[in-house]
């Protein structure tokens, strides 16, 4: 029996208004949240951590996984995402860096980063150099690839059919996601705000120590300290959510890490300092260096209360103390005089700046000799437990107990 018209345009209004799925305000909401999470970790584990830096393999199935739902929620091409990623790393800060805020401006990365990208994805010479190693089966030449923008329209067709008119809304959000959360904030924000947990060469901030909202990307600086690792979390009050996943298919067989952040050693304390603490310490430099950013930042507390008893100016190192245990290449123009007014101020900091630089070119110059560099190694032990300062003399005693794990 035909339903009559009034019937048929009634439930035409009914699928309009709920679609197959209907579902309140809120559980859609949370369905919305669910679905940008799935495709920020396909991105984070498939796209980022095992394409572009091979921090470790994955199961055909779970790949094929990743790349299928990028290709439904964001119409990325493998080659293109990791080339330009690679790229980034390679130049980072530089002026053919591709999306740096030091260089395009942070009002430019944060606003238009998905135009920068999509610029730099048209490159063939970025394509060339930094897209090997990435898909080229049939279904991604065919398919994939070639007809990029084919999956976000069946994305949206699958939204409107299963929540009606507000599947525009959810598929909306899907697009936007990616372009906001990596282009906008990953590629900007963690280049310009936040904390360090290392001196990495570039201006790669963590934007939080919790990496959910965006599976662990937040966790910037530590992923540029460590580019091929797996893991992006270094402290045990820092999350990474990507690695939960990543854990989680490794316990189903999905997965295989091959390099997680390294770990300095510690065991007894040699009488001096031998190549074996050389090699600790150029291994280890980043996690070596942090303690001793750490010494000069206690140093410079303990100075400011010094001089606040004894009613003398300590606001010169009040204004300097941030930038005291940076590259002095890191140290913008416009703070330099006030770093040198508060090393002349104080002769403990200034002896912790000045040696903090001598043991960072015992890895940067490439033309000494082994031999004379575990010289210089300890001597510099020697002089830092000479120096009378507490932080120097812990952190040399530290040092000469150091392993590589």
């Amino acid at each position: 029996m035909l339903l009559p018209d009034w019937a048929v345009l009634d439930a035409a209004v009914e699928w309009l208004a709920h679609g197959v799925w209907a579902l309140h305000w809120w559980q859609l909401v949370l369905l919305t949240l669910a679905l940008t999470h799935v495709t920020m970790v396909s991105v984070t584990v498939f796209l980022h951590r095992h394409q572009a830096h091979r921090a470790l393999d994955l199961h055909p199935a779970a790949s094929h996984f990743f790349r299928f739902w990028l290709w439904l929620t964001t119409g990325q091409v493998t080659r293109e995402w990791a080339a330009v990623h690679r790229k980034h790393h390679a130049k980072c800060e530089q002026a053919e860096d591709p999306h740096s805020p030091h260089v395009h401006g942070i009002r430019t990365v944060l606003l238009q980063g998905a135009e920068l990208y999509r610029a730099e994805s048209r490159n063939l010479d970025t394509l060339a150099r930094f897209g090997h190693g990435t898909p080229n089966d049939w279904i991604e030449r065919a398919l994939y690839s070639r007809y990029s923008s084919l999956g976000v329209s069946l994305m949206l067709v699958i939204d409107l059919a299963l929540f009606g008119a507000a599947g525009l809304a959810v598929w909306a959000v899907q697009m936007a996601w990616t372009p906001v959360m990596a282009a906008g904030i990953i590629n900007g924000a963690a280049h310009y705000w936040g904390y360090r947990n290392f001196e990495a060469a570039d201006a790669s901030t963590n934007i939080s120590p919790w990496g959910i909202l965006i599976a662990g990307e937040e966790l910037h600086n530590n992923h540029h300290t460590y580019p091929t690792s797996a893991k992006l979390s270094v402290k045990p009050y820092e999350l990474d959510m990507g690695w939960v996943y990543i854990r989680l298919l490794q316990r189903l067989g999905l997965a295989t890490v091959k390099k997680t952040p390294p770990r300095a050693a510690y065991g007894a304390m040699r009488a001096v300092a031998d190549e074996k603490t050389l090699e600790a310490l150029i291994a280890n430099r980043y996690e070596i260096m942090a303690r001793y950013a750490k010494g000069v930042r206690q140093a410079a507390r303990d100075e400011l209360q010094a001089m606040r008893a004894r009613s003398a100016d300590a606001s010169v190192i009040q204004a300097a103390r941030r930038w005291m245990h940076r590259d002095g290449e890191k140290v913008p123009a416009s703070v330099a005089p006030e770093l040198a007014r508060a090393r002349a101020a104080s002769p403990l900091l200034d002896k912790m700046v000045t040696m903090r630089e001598e043991l960072r070119q015992m890895w940067l110059d490439t033309s000494v000799s082994r031999e004379q560099l575990t010289a210089d190694l300890q001597a510099w032990c020697q002089r830092a437990e000479e120096s009378g300062i507490a932080a120097l003399r812990e952190f040399s005693m530290k040092l000469r107990a150091a392993r590589v794990a």
